[in-house]
């Protein structure tokens, strides 16, 4: 029979509540996209340490190139994969950011253009996972290389159809509200080149939008509240 000790069963109780407050914390302080940093990992005859990190629960390769604020497709490139597709426990190599601004492959953008595809990401996909706002800016981006559309970001977002705009943040003011970072770095991703939705046109959500023509198009994806759509070819 075990002997019964005065005030240990409440030390006890102190310290396993500490341990899970602990954990907790560490749970909450870890935002998607960081995943697990690994700066030891070194490169196959090199002695150059590099930076990696293992891939959490929850965590998308945009989420990832977001948050270091790389492009997906160098992300993808550095790491041989040929997909999106990632699975926790998975260890990636985060390529080295160049120097200055990153690259943007759809052509020299100006600091205003770029704030508002920020601004309508924002407005748009605000609750979205960073992968949805990173889709919406390249529907934004993909009508610019369509012949269907106009040819700057700016015609393409206020852009009217029937007196009604094509996107209902423009007609109800919310475009003017300040975009947070994660809609800044959604916007250079697209801007990088970065298009989760495989060229669609078109997107809106299901359980929102009356638009009966747009329930006709081919769909290309769904992320998160979403659904993406081009045109019939």
């Amino acid at each position: 029979m075990s002997k019964y000790v005065p005030g240990l069963a409440v030390n006890l109780l102190k310290v396993t509540l500490l341990t899970l407050a602990s954990l907790a914390i560490l749970t909450i302080a870890v935002p998607r996209g960081e995943c697990f940093q690994n700066t030891g990992a070194q490169i196959t005859d090199q002695s150059d340490s590099i930076l990696s990190c293992i891939v959490r629960k929850g965590d998308t390769l945009y989420d990832i190139a977001g948050y270091h604020q790389v492009s997906v497709r160098e992300l993808m490139k550095v790491n041989n994969l040929s997909d999106s597709l990632i699975i926790p426990g998975q260890v990636l190599i985060i390529p080295e950011k160049p120097q200055g601004e990153g690259s943007l492959s759809r052509g020299d953008i100006s600091r205003e253009d770029l704030m508002l595809l920020a601004r309508l990401i924002h407005a748009e996909a605000r609750g979205e996972s960073f992968e949805g706002q990173v889709a919406v800016g390249a529907v934004i981006l993909n009508r610019l290389a369509s012949p269907y559309f106009p040819k700057t970001i700016r015609e393409v977002i206020y852009q009217k159809s029937s007196r009604v705009y094509q996107f209902s943040p423009v007609g109800d003011g919310s475009i003017n509200l300040e975009p947070n970072e994660k809609a800044v770095l959604a916007a250079k991703q697209a801007l990088q080149g970065a298009d989760p939705t495989g060229g669609a046109l078109f997107f809106y959500n299901p359980d929102i939008s009356r638009d009966q023509w747009i329930r006709t198009l081919p769909v290309m994806t769904r992320i998160g509240n979403h659904v993406f759509a081009s045109v019939t070819t």
